[in-house]
C-alpha cells in the first residue's frame, strides 16, 4: 500500500498513519490489533505506529500470516558493533529485509531478535543471493546520515567473483553503461543513453583452466550492476540463477551460492571522522 501525496485537488484529511490505515481497510480489519502488534512496516522494516505522523506517498507493508519457511543455513557473523552501527558478514540466500515469501529468515529480523535492537535497520541494499559485507543502524537517529554515505556514493566497495576464464579479454577494464530495472521484471537490462553505472574488473587468481577470482570494484550501486557486467563481457558469475538466463528458483534448495562476495567497505564515519575498514571473513568459492 502507498499513501497520497499531500495536496492536490482535496487536501490529505489524515493527521497520523493510523488514521490513514483505519480509512484505507476495510471496517472487518482489526487495524488496531494488526499495529498494536506491529505488523504493518515501513519499506525499511520499522514499524508503523498509530501515532506517527501521517507520511505522503510512503510505502506501507503488513506482515500476513506466514507458511514456515525453510532455515536458510549460515551464521551472520558479526565483523563489528558499536553505539551506531552493526557491520555483518552475510551468507548466501538470506535476504537482508522481509519482502515476499522472505520474513523470518532475514538478516534484519535475526539480529533484531539476537541483538534485542528493535531499531536496526540496514544503510545499504544487498541481495539475497550475494553474501559478505552489510552495514545495518542501530537506531532510528543515525540511519539517515549512514544511508546518505551509500547514496552519495562515499563507501569504496570491493568485490569478488568466480567466473569463466575468457583469454580473449584485455584486464584490467572498466565497463561503463547504462543499466535500467523495470519493478515487477527479474533481470535488469543494459539500455542506450548516459551512462549511470561502472565497474573495473581484473582477474586475481586463476582456480583453474577455467574458472577465476575476479576482482570488483563498482563506482556506482546499480541494481544487479557487477552481475550484468561479468555477464556483458561473457563471463558470467558462477550459479547466476538471473544472468544470462533466468533459472527456476527453488526456495528450498540451498547447494548452487552465487559466487559473489561483497568482500571490502571502507568509508570515513560520518559522525566521528574516522576511517572505517571491513573485510570478510568468507572466501571463495562459496560453500554452504
Amino acid at each position: 500500500m502507498r499513501t497520497p501525496d499531500r495536496g492536490g485537488i482535496t487536501p490529505t484529511r489524515w493527521k497520523t498513519m493510523g488514521e490513514w490505515l483505519r480509512d484505507k481497510l476495510p471496517t472487518e480489519v482489526d487495524t488496531a490489533g494488526m499495529l498494536a502488534d506491529e505488523r504493518f512496516v515501513y519499506e525499511d522494516a520499522t514499524p508503523v505506529r498509530e501515532t506517527d505522523p501521517y507520511r505522503p506517498n510512503t510505502f506501507v507493508w503488513f506482515y500476513r500470516d506466514l507458511r514456515e519457511e525453510p532455515i536458510v543455513p549460515g551464521e551472520v557473523a558479526i565483523v563489528y558493533q558499536d553505539a551506531r552501527i552493526l557491520v555483518i558478514d552475510k551468507p548466501p540466500f538470506l535476504a537482508t529485509t522481509p519482502r515476499g515469501r522472505h520474513v523470518t529468515q532475514t538478516v534484519l529480523v535475526r539480529m533484531r531478535d539476537q541483538l534485542g535492537l528493535p531499531e536496526l535497520s540496514p544503510a545499504h541494499r544487498l541481495d539475497r543471493a550475494t553474501s559478505g559485507l552489510l552495514v545495518l543502524t542501530t537506531e532510528r537517529k543515525w540511519r539517515g546520515v549512514y544511508q546518505s554515505l551509500f547514496q552519495q556514493q562515499r563507501v569504496e566497495k570491493v568485490y569478488r567473483a568466480v567466473a569463466p576464464i575468457n583469454t580473449s579479454l584485455e584486464l584490467p577494464t572498466v565497463v561503463t553503461n547504462r543499466i535500467e530495472k523495470t519493478r515487477g521484471i527479474l533481470q535488469a537490462k543494459i539500455v542506450p543513453g548516459e551512462p549511470n553505472a561502472s565497474t573495473r574488473i581484473e582477474l586475481e587468481t586463476a582456480l583453474d583452466a577455467r574458472r577465476a577470482i575476479y576482482r570488483l570494484a563498482p563506482a556506482t550501486g546499480k541494481t544487479h550492476q557487477l552481475r550484468i557486467h561479468l555477464n556483458s563481457l561473457g563471463i558470467p558469475i558462477e550459479n547466476d540463477p538471473l544472468y544470462p538466463e533466468i533459472r527456476e528458483d527453488n526456495p528450498e534448495d540451498f547447494t548452487h551460492p552465487l559466487q559473489l562476495l561483497a568482500a571490502e567497505l571502507m568509508f570515513t564515519d560520518p559522525v566521528d571522522g574516522a576511517l572505517r575498514r571491513f573485510h570478510s571473513q568468507r572466501t571463495l568459492p562459496l560453500t554452504v
